[in-house]
């Protein structure tokens, strides 16, 4: 299946703007129903999403920000960046636009772990999140394999690195992290370049970067909510990225209790745009899941949404099958192990 994109210049054309704590960020929002918050990744922003804008949109009601420091939004040179805040921005900007029911939320790369944090807040009662799906993270940071331009960003020559970082060292380091035969376009990494560049947004990723120590200050946090908080949750992973690919996909099996997750072979760290139909289908299959298990509740539904997401199967009789598969949840107490 193709799926259509939405070219950076319409794109930007159709953002608006909120402002948090002063700063101006722009944000996304389109179609009607249960709402769906996607979070971008690192060095980009929301327009990663728009392969799957359209046909999203005719199903939920989406809501994207460029977070601070990214894209279109307000980049402050100094800046303090931490994932938390980018989740109280997510919060601030679901208040804005007046959304107060549970929300569903996609996050890739840096957004993984800002979805992780609304989960822990979702735990404490603080945010309330109806399901997650984490697209190539660093959902474990042990299992995370940064690049050497990550690194010396971290470094003492961070402030450096980030000045001197331009389109041609973008081009070298992306290039690395896409499957072997779904690399962008040089039309491409001029826009994702263009989106950097924005209110000379290079000058702050020696700073952005640190979300790459607090994901350890957060891990226990985090993984404790993942175990124990019931909200369902789905990792697609591109198995061919070399930093949170294979490795990450082994060890979320290791320490997530009926991992529910799927592998996409060569693709990278990109899926969303080197494999959008595929990211599509698998999301939907997901959200049929749910909408299947409703009906149950506590560790019920628990059980019931993992062994009906491992027992799918891509055919027409999916439906009746699932249903089965729930209704032998019905009476049925499935314990969720942390």
């Amino acid at each position: 299946m193709a799926i259509a994109e939405i070219p950076l210049r319409v794109w930007r054309t159709r953002g608006q703007s909120f402002v948090f704590q002063n700063h101006t960020l722009r944000y996304w929002t389109s179609g009607q129903g249960e709402p769906l918050l996607l979070i971008h990744g690192f060095p980009s922003a929301s327009w990663d999403w728009h392969y799957l804008w359209r046909p999203l949109a005719q199903r939920f009601r989406l809501i994207a920000c460029d977070m601070l420091g990214f894209g279109d939004s307000a980049k402050p040179l100094n800046h303090a960046y931490s994932l938390t805040e980018q989740a109280d921005i997510q919060q601030a900007l679901l208040d804005h636009l007046g959304v107060r029911e549970p929300v569903h939320v996609m996050g890739h790369g840096y957004g993984v772990s800002v979805c992780q944090e609304l989960l822990a807040r979702h735990a404490e009662g603080r945010a309330r999140v109806a399901s997650c799906v984490f697209l190539n993270g660093g959902v474990f940071p042990e299992a995370h394999k940064p690049l050497l331009m990550h690194r010396l960003l971290l470094s003492p020559l961070g402030s450096w690195v980030a000045r001197a970082f331009n389109r041609d060292t973008l081009f070298r380091s992306v290039l690395r992290l896409y499957g072997p035969h779904t690399g962008p376009s040089e039309s491409e990494v001029d826009d994702h370049w263009s989106l950097i560049k924005a209110g000379q947004g290079n000058r702050v990723l020696h700073r952005l970067i640190d979300y790459i120590p607090e994901r350890r200050v957060q891990r226990a946090r985090w993984l404790k909510a993942m175990q124990q908080s019931g909200v369902p949750m789905r990792l697609i992973n591109g198995s061919a990225d070399p930093i949170s690919g294979a490795s990450m996909l082994a060890r979320y099996r290791q320490m997530i209790a009926w991992p529910d997750t799927v592998a996409l072979d060569m693709i990278g760290h990109y899926p969303h745009t080197e494999a959008p139909d595929l990211v599509l289908r698998h999301y939907l299959s997901f959200r049929q899941v749910l909408r299947c298990c409703a009906t149950l509740a506590g560790p019920a539904r628990i059980g019931a949404i993992k062994k009906a997401a491992a027992e799918q199967r891509p055919n027409k009789t999916f439906d009746k099958e699932l249903q089965i598969n729930v209704d032998e949840h019905k009476a049925e107490a499935v314990p969720f192990k942390p």
